[in-house]
């Protein structure tokens, strides 16, 4: 399991309510229902993730992110999660709003364009950079924001959004005394959890 869904499973507790976006089949949502008996709710625009999600016995709703999530009250989750997506949604500012809005917490992983990698791929090779996070040609990928540790970060406080946990793993999700020191240069995936303050 990857380190982004196990300390989704740690920062999450029993019982609770669970919104997470763009959900895909619903892997991460089927484990802690039978793990921790969530209720869990999952947010996706692919009809076939949609349908292998719902045949787990999931609810899923078909949406769009880009449209917000203006159908949720405040307050209304426990949690909202949301794993490599933040960078491929058309305003990730105003759907890091609502994630706080409507979950008393937010979980949100993606991808380091500051890591020290991209940086020497950029560099040397004077192209855009491949890797395990960021898997996709410049032309095709789904990745329109791209962002660093600061960059989130400035976010969060731009916005009055707290920062509660952070992690910085390796393209293999392992974690090292470098990524936690200089996590901007030496992180390839950002996990966060965030509230409003």
């Amino acid at each position: 399991m990857r380190i982004d869904q196990q300390l989704a499973e740690k920062w999450i507790n029993a019982g609770a309510s669970v919104l997470d976006l763009g959900c895909g089949d619903g892997e991460l949502l089927s484990q802690m229902s039978k793990k921790q008996q969530i209720h869990a709710y999952g947010l996706e625009i692919d009809q076939e993730k949609i349908a292998i999600a719902v045949s787990k016995g999931l609810n899923i709703i078909q949406q769009d992110l880009n449209l917000g999530l203006g159908r949720f009250a405040d307050q209304s989750f426990d949690y909202v999660v949301m794993a490599q997506a933040l960078q491929a949604v058309d305003a990730p500012d105003v759907l890091l709003r609502d994630m706080v809005r409507v979950g008393k917490q937010a979980i949100i992983t993606f991808p380091n364009f500051a890591y020290w990698k991209a940086r020497s791929f950029l560099a040397l090779k004077g192209k855009m950079p491949v890797s395990d996070a960021l898997p996709y040609m410049w032309y095709n990928t789904p990745n329109i924001h791209l962002c660093t540790f600061r960059d989130f970060e400035a976010l969060c406080a731009e916005n009055q959004i707290q920062i509660i946990d952070r992690l910085a793993v390796n393209g293999n999700q392992q974690g090292s005394f470098l990524s936690k020191a200089v996590p901007n240069l030496f992180g390839e995936v950002a996990i966060y959890r965030v509230s409003a303050l």
